[in-house]
């Protein structure tokens, strides 16, 4: 029997998750927002510090354990924002020496990969699509791959950013999706898939510019963002199905949550003779059970620090998902 806590804090989210022998016991997050434009990094960083340690109590009053039930505490290592990161490295630092209890670094990524695996799947390729990341991601000889992403933007930043244009507030992606529930007519956007990969900075430009044109309704360029976007994420999702004979999709991040992108998998898997796994929302969206989650199968295998080598633990915000040894499945 082993109890996992899980400390999310990459970006927005501030999140503490328990898991006890793959199950779920609790998953407690807060999410910093804003009225108006994006996210400050250290206005983030500052609301996690505020929100840590209520939202780490009422995680263990859900779960209903005490604090020295604690087998091992995982925390979210990178990719993310370093202010946001650091509050969550600190925490672990500070509850390994109050409990001590082992820590268990955890890539933010692959934890929503593995998390995924609750939904039955078995050997994914995982569209991954949050804020900053947006990669196309399977196991493959040792590591988990990727196989396509973004150039330049992440699409949860793509939205946003253009959420911030229109005076939209922090997130910007579920009023992007209802307006885009409005808009009726497509308008050529420009579709810019370079073979595995995707680039949306000029998609962005171009919108601007449309958008200050004040010819088109708010609505149709929306609905024309998601449907341009979403079909360049597809083709690039197919594309890594095809090439590594894979026969299921999973879906990851906290732009999966997004009914049409679902449902535009949704035809091409069956299209393909694929499956489509979506997780919940609540473990779709950056949270801190995926982090116990993979923190335990991590622990389990015998990736832990102690004493001097925790203290030495550092965050890394430009890990890679192919960078990370997954030595946990070997």
């Amino acid at each position: 029997m082993t109890i996992v806590l899980g400390i999310e804090s990459t970006a927005h989210t501030f999140g503490v998750g328990v898991v006890k022998d793959g199950k779920i016991l609790a998953n407690i997050k807060k999410t910093y927002t804003t009225e108006s434009g994006g996210i400050i990094p250290s206005e983030a960083g500052k609301h996690h510090n505020e929100n840590k340690e209520k939202i780490y109590s009422d995680a263990l009053n859900v779960a209903n354990i005490d604090d020295k039930d604690i087998d091992a505490i995982a925390f979210s290592q990178g990719p993310g924002l370093s202010p946001c990161l650091l509050v969550g490295l600190r925490f672990a630092k500070q509850l390994s020496e109050k409990l001590k209890k082992p820590i268990v670094p955890v890539n933010h990524c692959i934890a929503h990969l593995e998390i995924g695996k609750t939904t039955n799947a078995k050997d994914p390729v995982m569209l991954y699509t949050s804020g900053a990341n947006t990669q196309i991601i399977a196991y493959s000889s040792g590591k988990y791959r990727i196989f396509g992403e973004t150039l330049d933007l992440g699409v949860g930043n793509f939205i946003d950013t253009f959420a911030r244009l229109i005076g939209v507030g922090f997130p910007g992606g579920p009023a992007i999706q209802k307006l885009a529930e409005q808009g009726k007519n497509y308008i050529e956007l420009p579709y810019v898939v370079k073979g595995m990969d995707i680039s949306l900075s000029g998609i962005l430009t171009n919108l601007k510019q449309k958008y200050e044109s004040k010819k088109y309704k708010i609505e149709d360029l929306c609905y024309s963002l998601q449907e341009t976007v979403f079909a360049m994420l597809i083709e690039t999702a197919e594309r890594a199905l095809a090439h590594t004979g894979k026969k299921e999709l999973l879906l990851g991040g906290g732009v999966a949550c997004n009914s049409r992108l679902q449902e535009m998998c949704k035809i091409m898997c069956g299209e393909r003779g694929a499956k489509l796994f979506v997780p919940s929302r609540d473990v779709l969206v950056d949270n801190g059970a995926m982090i116990a989650y993979l923190g335990e199968i991590m622990f389990n295998s015998g990736i832990k620090f102690f004493g001097k080598k925790a203290d030495e633990l550092d965050i890394k915000p430009r890990q890679r998902t192919d960078e990370v040894e997954v030595s946990w499945k070997n």
